[in-house]
């Protein structure tokens, strides 16, 4: 039961709002139980709680799975609350971090985990020369891209309650030789100016002039492209090339596959 006054609390606004409408409603409560610790078991189970939260942002309008996931926040509580929204000692957590690139070799092994970290590679690539930072100046694609990550072995998180900077559950260390490629796997999450932008812009309310695709930043003659071309990318790259160790950037490679 949600307390009738949130205080400006954002996140408990947007859980409100959530209990308000019966799609959100009746998504949220389905994950609530397998993402949630028994009494009887300490561990709950993981395989059910990402399922029924990759139903849940599928199921769910935007505009209360994203008003849950990217609410504006300005104290802890409520940052908090947005970070636990969903549910990382479950879904997020385990007991040891792996690598990132053997956690990228998993993802790879699963078709639905490859396909959508290939459309966050794609939609969430940053561009330090557009007006958003963003490669194709579309925040709802990487919004869209990165709440489909959640509910797979790559489902990332908030990493703290004092920024937006997310990543999977995942470190660099024992990596070896690897370390570059995986220290770049895991910045594309935890430094990424153009998902950040597009979560802030989200959170207060000024994303609109960023909502639909528009021509998309010229890097280079070869890969310039339309900005029609880029919104079937997406479909293109689940057939499904994700980065290897070898590719660098990480990201970058799938912008030109086709």
């Amino acid at each position: 039961v949600e307390p009738v006054l949130s205080k400006g609390n954002n996140c408990l606004d947007a859980a409100k709002a959530c209990n308000l409408n019966d799609t959100c409603k009746r998504f949220r409560s389905a994950y609530i139980t397998p993402c949630t610790s028994s009494t009887s078991n300490e561990i709950c189970n993981k395989r059910k709680c990402h399922k029924a939260l990759r139903l849940f942002f599928d199921k769910v309008p935007p505009k209360h799975s994203y008003g849950m996931l990217f609410c504006s926040c300005r104290d802890v509580a409520c940052t908090e609350r947005r970070r636990q929204t969903i549910v990382p000692v479950c879904s997020y957590e385990d007991r040891e971090k792996p690598n990132c690139l053997n956690l990228q070799e998993s993802c790879k092994k699963n078709y639905i985990c490859r396909s959508r970290l290939a459309d966050f590679f794609t939609n969430c690539q940053p561009e330090s020369r557009s007006v958003s930072s963003c490669l194709k100046e579309n925040y709802a694609d990487c919004l869209l891209a990165y709440s489909g990550l959640i509910g797979t072995v790559m489902t990332p998180n908030y990493i703290d309650s004092n920024s937006l900077s997310v990543a999977p559950w995942c470190d660099c260390s024992n990596s070896g030789n690897d370390i570059d490629e995986c220290l770049k796997f895991l910045n594309f999450f935890q430094d990424n100016t153009c998902l950040k932008n597009a979560i802030q812009a989200f959170g207060n309310g000024t994303d609109v002039n960023v909502w639909q695709p528009i021509l998309p930043v010229q890097t280079t003659t070869a890969t310039t492209t339309t900005a029609s071309r880029l919104k079937n990318i997406g479909s293109e790259t689940t057939n499904n090339e994700i980065p290897t160790h070898n590719d660098s950037p990480a990201c970058a490679n799938l912008q030109v596959r086709e």
